[in-house]
């Protein structure tokens, strides 16, 4: 018997299983109940942005949503009438097409009626059919009995009408109702829904519901636009074409859209068939039919794809499994409503752990990040694929003209994100969950990547003065791998790099044999956890057996508190050792290639933005402090760049306050000129560039973002939060502070006298 903890796991799948077999029991027996409130809220979301606009013109909620409920109501009923009108005038007209339709009927018949392959089938099946049919006749004749009844009266007609029609009304009116109450209560019913979302996380339960809401409205409004931009189109060709209602079918057009993917077939066969039964000929038919594939094919290859986007979040195969799954439970109500109900089920799965499998079956986002992606490849041996995803990493850092730079700038940028974390990875499962099968893929693999990037960006010729840099794996072919990045990154950054194919080994001949000379700078890699004793030992021989060469440690792997001893240079990522090179040894990269933005160009930005005015410092004061208690950082301030001066009125940080500024290559911000985009740091005694500063030392400074201020397309400031400890910014949270600066600048620009 198996223990009970054992059971657990097999215990908590079968709860879920239970309990999601409930939840689709309820919704399909609940579903007359449950349908008239999800189309409530559907047509809330619709209705609710024209009644926050009413509000913000000063009208109260209450007439706000009596004039939107109106004149929806009203629009509704005028089209109503309209396409009613439409289809009687269709009808009347029909009658004389009988004529048309008979002789193209016959002349179809006519055409297809000749020789085929399947006619000895046919007249088999034919003649089984006549013997069948005499059969019968030979048998004896059996008289039906019929019961009549009486014709109903016009009561029970009445009645029967009623009782046909009944249902729809009353659940179009129970739907009316609920859409004013919805749009009347709207603030109390957010907050009870944040409430039994929420619980005690009401920072949670914010966040989702704004996502849901988001993402539905967006999803609504671009649907509606594709709609229009199809419909329309499909309006105007109809009726220059010459096919009778064109107006009717454009407008059936639109809305039919909104039902996935039957929506649009169904459209479609409407004009056809007209246009079939008005032309004698086949040109009507042919055009029309052209018109609808050629809108068809722009509506679904360019229009939706622009204006989309990532406005769902939802897969293109969710979507299909969800219209199926929702028509299947509530008929075409539920077709109609089911990419609005899988963006919540979407949503609900990114914030409730319980659901976090939902956001991996429905969205589009990768549940896989590149490290994990190409680390999977290199295990099942597919090296072409991950060959291929690590030239597209590396592509996608790129931008068009791929200059030398920009190269060199990307392929330290894929080996510190993609590169090193997967050795990473490969370093901590190499003794518990990899077989012998799996290290030989994984090394095999590894090789022809690194090949791959070599050959699709070859090293360009150093230009260090005669300092070779030596890049050597410590111990095992992963550390092996890591020296091979670093060479290659190096050597495109203009130093004299080499890395040898094998590692160095434990044997002191081994180190003996290394070619070095004086002042040759030996890059250890190590993935040991606990890398201290080895880069001592290996340190200790290198002194020995080659006096004069520089040692720098790379413990790409090192746990906390683990760090090797203070006695060697170090660095934990490509990036830094190549700053670390440039910084603490003199040796100079590649010459500037590209001139730097033009500063005459940008301090004229910066004269014309007005920055420096008095009147705007209580302004940059309090953009610091909320920069500052948004992030939860110590430190916060605006900059602004000067020529040889920054200054940084309102800052929270108090030598950057000064009233006279700062030198400028004594700052951290002055770097957002040189690379024009967002400079982050997590650790700023880890950037050689930085950990000298005064401002560094003097305030025990260890993390940095700022984000450019620009104007006229010139950087001409900064925005930056500061902390005295190390700490991560995620994309999100850079954009938002983006977005803070970019606030600031318009709202100094304005204010302009």
């Amino acid at each position: 018997m198996l223990p009970l903890l054992e059971l657990v796991p097999a215990l908590r799948v079968a709860a879920g299983l239970l309990i999601a077999a409930l939840v689709i029991l309820a919704l399909y027996v609940g579903r007359e109940l449950i349908i008239p409130i999800a189309l409530a809220a559907f047509l809330g979301f619709l209705l609710d942005p024209a009644v926050c606009r009413l509000k913000r013109w000063g009208l109260p909620r209450a007439p706000a949503v009596a004039l939107v409920s109106a004149t929806a109501l009203a629009l509704i009923i005028a089209a109503g009438a309209y396409l009613t009108g439409q289809l009687r005038q269709l009808s009347a007209d029909l009658p004389g097409y009988q004529d048309t339709i008979t002789t193209k009927v016959v002349d179809l018949r006519r055409q297809l009626g000749g020789p085929s392959s399947w006619d000895g089938a046919v007249n088999t099946f034919g003649l089984l059919q006549k013997q069948i049919d005499q059969t019968v006749k030979d048998d004896p004749q059996v008289h039906p009995v019929r019961v009549v009844s009486s014709s109903p009266g016009p009561v029970a007609d009445a009645l029967q009408w009623l009782q046909r029609i009944g249902g729809p009304v009353a659940t179009a009116g129970i739907v009316a109702l609920l859409v004013v109450l919805i749009l009347l209560d709207r603030d109390s019913l957010r907050d009870r829904v944040l409430r039994l979302m929420g619980g005690g996380n009401l920072h949670l339960a914010t966040d989702a519901l704004h996502e849901a809401t988001t993402r539905i409205g967006r999803y609504l409004r671009m649907q509606l636009i594709v709609n229009a931009s199809y419909g329309i189109p499909m309006a105007v060709g109809l009726w220059m074409i010459g096919v009778p209602g064109a107006l009717l079918w454009g407008a059936l057009a639109t809305v039919m859209r909104f039902i996935p993917y039957l929506g649009p077939l169904i459209s479609a066969v409407f004009p056809l068939a007209l246009a079939f039964a008005v032309d004698p000929g086949w040109s009507m038919v042919l055009w029309t039919l052209g018109l609808i594939a050629a809108l068809e094919l722009i509506s679904n290859n360019v229009i939706e794809p622009w204006l989309y986007g990532s406005s769902t979040g939802l897969s293109t195969l969710s979507i299909i499994v969800a219209a199926t799954f929702w028509t299947t439970l509530w008929g075409p109500i539920g077709l109609i409503l089911s990419t609005p109900l899988t963006v919540c089920l979407l949503v609900l799965g990114r914030y409730v752990p319980a659901l976090r499998f939902m956001q991996a079956l429905l969205g589009t986002e990768p549940v896989l990040d590149v490290p994990h992606r190409l680390y999977q490849r290199l295990l099942a041996g597919n090296s072409e694929e991950a060959a291929d995803l690590a030239l597209e990493q590396v592509q996608e850092r790129l931008d068009e003209e791929d200059t030398a730079a920009e190269v060199a700038s990307a392929l330290t940028s894929f080996y510190d994100q993609v590169g090193l974390p997967v050795l990473r990875l490969a370093s901590s499962q190499h003794a518990d969950l990899a077989t012998a099968s799996h290290r030989l893929r994984l090394a095999s693999g590894m090789t022809t990547v690194l090949e791959e990037l070599r050959e699709a960006w070859p090293a360009a010729n150093p230009t260090s003065a005669g300092r070779r840099v030596h890049c050597i794996g410590a111990r095992w072919e992963i550390d092996a791998f890591a020296a091979s990045m670093a060479a290659h990154a190096l050597r495109h950054h203009r130093f004299d790099a080499l890395a040898p194919a094998a590692p160095l080994g434990a044997g002191q001949a081994a180190v003996a044999a290394l070619p070095l000379r004086a002042g040759d700078i030996v890059c250890l890699s190590v993935f040991h956890p606990d890398p201290a004793a080895q880069l001592d030992k290996l340190r200790g021989r290198l002194q020995r057996l080659h006096p004069g060469c520089v040692l720098i440690a790379l413990p790409w792997n090192a746990q906390t508190g683990t760090t090797p001893t203070d006695a060697l240079l170090q660095a934990t990522g490509i990036g830094q050792l190549q700053l670390l090179l440039q910084a603490r040894l003199a040796i100079s990269a590649s010459p500037v290639e590209e001139e730097q933005a033009d500063e005459t160009a940008r301090l004229a930005a910066l004269a014309d933005a007005g920055a420096l005015d008095r009147r705007h410092y209580r302004l940059y004061a309090d953009t610091a402090r909320k920069a500052a208690n948004a992030f939860d950082t110590r430190y916060a301030q605006v900059s602004w760049i000067d020529a040889d001066t920054v200054f940084a009125p309102g800052a929270l940080l108090p030598l950057a306050a000064l009233p006279g500024g700062m030198a400028r290559g004594n700052t951290i911000c002055t770097h957002l000129v040189e690379e024009d985009a967002p400079l982050v740091i997590d650790d700023l005694l880890s950037d050689p560039r930085m950990m000298d500063m005064a401002v560094v030392q003097q305030h025990g400074l260890r993390f940095y973002a700022g984000v450019p201020l620009r104007h006229l397309g010139q950087v001409i400031g900064s925005l930056c939060i500061v902390d005295d400890a190390p700490r991560h910014l995620s994309e999100d949270d850079q954009a938002l502070l983006q977005r803070m600066g970019d606030a600031l600048v318009q709202s100094i620009t304005t204010d302009r006298t």
